[in-house]
């Protein structure tokens, strides 16, 4: 797959798992536990035919020797990571959670959503969207 073939698969999907999310919103509204959204938005995009893995495992390696373990609240389709909140305001904390989830997994993007308001709040953490040459900044 081409760079560009790369970009526009990240955005289809990103597209919808924004899309449905909207709609988990929607149908449930705000005041549930993180794990009623995040099995909401499980079901809604398998619906789509998408590939999600729940409460995928991340393991952070330093010298060859794992250091610490993480779960993501959902990987799709094996390149884009989603963190599911239910806070009233999301903080630098849940913004950093993502950044080392993306560091970790060296994967391109990590969707953070909170449903803890009565409009869904989405926030796009970017890591490398190009697989063969990193970006610089």
């Amino acid at each position: 797959m081409n760079t560009d073939e790369h970009r526009w698969k990240i955005n289809d999907i990103t597209e919808k798992i924004i899309g449905r999310a909207f709609q988990v919103s929607n149908g449930l509204g705000c005041g549930f536990l993180e794990k009623v959204y995040e099995n909401a938005l499980v079901h809604e995009l398998r619906k789509l035919g998408l590939k999600v893995h729940p409460q995928y495992p991340i393991k952070v390696y330093y010298d060859g020797v794992i250091v610490g373990e993480f779960a993501a609240d959902l990987l799709v389709e094996n390149c884009i990571l989603v963190e599911l909140k239910a806070i009233k305001t999301l903080t630098d904390k849940e913004h950093a959670q993502c950044l080392n989830y993306i560091k970790a997994t060296k994967l391109p993007l990590c969707l953070l959503i909170n449903f803890g308001n009565p409009k869904v709040e989405i926030k796009r953490i970017a890591g490398n969207i190009n697989p063969i040459h990193p970006q610089t900044t």
